[in-house]
């Protein structure tokens, strides 16, 4: 099965904050997590998309590249985006198909705007979607602190599913690689 690790908006200033942007919760602990799963990819030939938003730093400069202490590898895709959904005006589903790719591991920022949508998109585009629980993360709204945003995306999008195709949540130590929806396609039988 063809596979791709989705980094998405895991940029300078969304990431640290900005005089723009509000940093976002346990930073320090997904950039690890992100790390972990970029050399699991890698261990697993996945194909490596990181996508960056063009809203961010005004799209250029320091500030819109992907954090600094996350390792990108040299044959890493970098697809830039100017909507919330990383498929909207972009080449990613077209990457996706060429590579025939089967499963998708997510993560990145922010939870409840790229991340939620990334993750329902991937499924109507019958892709399977593991999203890293604890490798998405986001900062406070008005109405809600990041750790309860967090929470809420990875139990209703843990079992989203599009019919054929639906996302599961699981962390980042776990072996993302070894996809187990069909286990719950099974279950569902």
């Amino acid at each position: 099965m063809n596979q791709a690790l989705l980094v998405i908006d895991a940029q300078q200033d969304l990431m640290e904050g900005s005089e723009v942007e509000q940093g976002v919760m346990e930073k320090a602990k997904v950039i690890a997590n992100i790390n972990l799963v970029i050399e699991k990819a890698m261990s697993h030939q996945a194909l490596l998309v990181f996508v960056r938003d063009l809203d961010v730093a005004g799209g250029e400069g320091a500030g819109f590249q992907v954090h600094k202490d996350i390792n990108v590898p040299s044959d890493a895709v970098i697809i830039n985006k100017k909507a919330t959904n990383s498929f909207y005006g972009t080449p990613l589903l077209s990457l996706l198909t060429d590579n025939k790719v089967e499963h998708l591991v997510i993560m990145g920022c922010k939870t409840e705007h790229c991340i939620d949508t990334a993750v329902r998109t991937a499924t109507i585009n019958q892709f399977d979607v593991t999203l890293v629980g604890d490798g998405h993360t986001t900062s406070d709204s008005k109405v809600l602190p990041a750790s309860k945003i967090i929470l809420h995306h990875n139990e209703i999008l843990h079992g989203h599913y599009n019919v054929d195709n639906f996302s599961i949540v699981r962390n980042a130590e776990e072996d993302l690689f070894e996809a187990e929806h069909n286990k719950y396609r099974e279950e569902g039988d």
